[in-house]
């Protein structure tokens, strides 16, 4: 399913929105303009490795550029594909609008920003000793479907549902859309437990815990940061 747009109004303009899409895009220009070997060397800086960030916590250098629990905010800015990137941005610019406009910019931004940390740490504390990075803003979004579920259950979510050669649009419901999203997440993760038992080794790919705990955490701070008072609107 790929969602299109919402039905809910803005009444102010979306700058953090705009903000972070627009950095998230300069940096996978950035990321384009790099060989094989530079890309490689950077994403070892930036993204989250969690065998090396367990390495951090217990006070063991990582020999690298940057403090290793920088990356928790560093990975949200860095993508690994163009499809990456794209889908990301699309469900912030669908979801992360309304959800400014509820918290006001400076709140939103501290949220977004903390969801993606905790997002991260939930991809980690399930795979510490894990060599397969982290990297994309998945995890921040997802926070954001979070807040969302909860503040617009009943927003009707323009969206293609590919059938074949047809691509119908159907208005479904955020409470099934994105509640469908986040079971789907959830059950990969744990499907992913069972694929590193059988196998022996990682099952890299998508952070589905770091999308699953994204959305739990969004869900949580986003009442406490004002998400349902009249009054939270400050910007």
């Amino acid at each position: 399913m790929i969602p299109l747009k919402d039905e809910n109004p803005i009444q102010i303009t979306p700058y953090v929105t705009y903000t972070l899409i627009a950095i998230n895009i300069l940096a996978f220009g950035y990321e384009s303009s790099l060989n094989y070997s530079q890309l490689e060397g950077f994403f070892h800086i930036f993204e989250i490795v969690p065998k090396e960030l367990t390495a951090s916590f217990h006070g063991i250098s990582t020999n690298q550029g940057i403090p290793e629990i920088f990356t928790l905010i560093s990975s949200q800015f860095l993508h690994a594909g163009l499809a990456h990137i794209g889908f990301n941005m699309l469900f912030l610019y669908i979801f992360g609008n309304n959800i400014e406009e509820q918290l006001g910019r400076v709140k939103y931004l501290c949220f977004y920003l903390l969801c993606g940390v905790l997002a991260g740490l939930a991809q980690w504390y399930f795979s510490t000793m894990s060599e397969v990075p982290s990297l994309g803003a998945s995890g921040a979004i997802a926070g954001v479907m979070g807040a969302y579920i909860l503040k617009f259950p009943q927003a009707k979510i323009v969206t293609v549902v590919p059938l074949g050669f047809f691509f119908p649009l159907l208005r479904i419901p955020a409470l099934y859309f994105l509640g469908f999203w986040f079971l789907e997440q959830a059950f990969n993760g744990i499907a992913s437990f069972e694929v590193q038992a059988a196998v022996g080794m990682d099952n890299g790919g998508v952070a589905y815990w770091a999308h699953a705990g994204g959305f739990i955490f969004g869900a949580i701070l986003a009442p406490l940061l004002g998400l349902f008072a009249d009054d939270g609107k400050q910007y």
